[in-house]
């Protein structure tokens, strides 16, 4: 066998799989964000960035050169222009501030930023211990962010496709009324097919994992904000990310889009 067929059969081996009639038929052949391997991968690398010993940390993944998601960052300069330059944002499932540490820079110092990240309990406990600061907090639910600080921006980053019911969660954030939601880095199924439940298995040399994850249906999920102006979307700013497979066939894209209440 040649090298490059054997270097193809082990890059076929990771990615999106599957079509899943139930979150619960994925539960016994996949883990999830919970894993605490993820979670210390991740500290590692972020205090890293917190402590300047690197520049750039996305999905635990350390890089030499920063990638701004300069639509999110166009986003988020609106909102603080249009809220006389305070930036208060819920950046749900962020991680332990990955996209904060990101975009941080390119936030103008005359802007009062807060940031709160809505994690797992196992996230928010770290972050609070390692990370949180005057900026920077960590909480468990929206509700007690909310009761902490009113915020404006509501932050959803490459989230929304592993929650295991996407649209009651959908159904949920219309009830806070934020004025402006950012969707980022979700995952879109091709052809207006119905959503579909894939089989996500990442590569080793991110950290071993397998979870479940959602493409999808565009019409359907915009179908969730009549209440807003779609004021801007764009591709994702990952390489890769704006064509995606699924058994190896192209099926999808990850997209975002920055919504401003009617």
């Amino acid at each position: 066998m040649s090298f490059f067929k054997r270097r193809k059969d082990v890059r076929n081996q990771y990615g999106w799989f599957g079509n899943y009639s139930s979150w619960e038929a994925l539960t016994s052949v996949s883990g999830g964000y919970e894993s605490g391997n993820i979670l210390d991968i991740t500290k590692k690398a972020l205090l890293k960035v917190k402590n300047g010993q690197a520049v750039y940390e996305r999905d635990s993944v350390l890089f030499d050169k920063k990638i701004y998601p300069h639509a999110v960052i166009s986003a988020l300069l609106y909102t603080a222009i249009e809220c006389d330059k305070a930036l208060n944002v819920i950046d749900f499932g962020g991680s332990l501030g990955s996209t904060y540490f990101q975009v941080r820079d390119l936030i103008p110092a005359g802007v009062n930023i807060h940031w709160s990240v809505v994690e797992q309990e196992n996230y928010v406990r770290c972050g609070q211990q390692s990370f949180e600061d005057e900026i920077l907090k960590f909480h468990f639910t929206i509700l007690e962010s909310l009761a902490s600080k009113r915020a404006d921006v509501l932050l959803l980053s490459s989230v929304l496709q592993y929650l295991e019911k996407p649209h009651e969660f959908l159904l949920e954030i219309m009830k806070y009324d934020f004025k402006y939601i950012i969707v980022d880095r979700t995952a879109f199924i091709n052809d207006n097919q119905p959503d579909r439940l894939t089989l996500q298995i990442v590569p080793p040399e991110i950290y071993e994992a397998r979870y479940p994850a959602w493409f999808f249906n565009e019409e359907k999920f915009l179908g969730y904000f009549q209440d807003y102006e779609i004021k801007t979307q764009f591709v994702s700013y990952v390489e890769g990310e704006q064509e995606m497979e699924i058994d190896h066939v192209k099926a999808g894209y990850d997209k975002g889009f920055f919504f401003v209440k009617k």
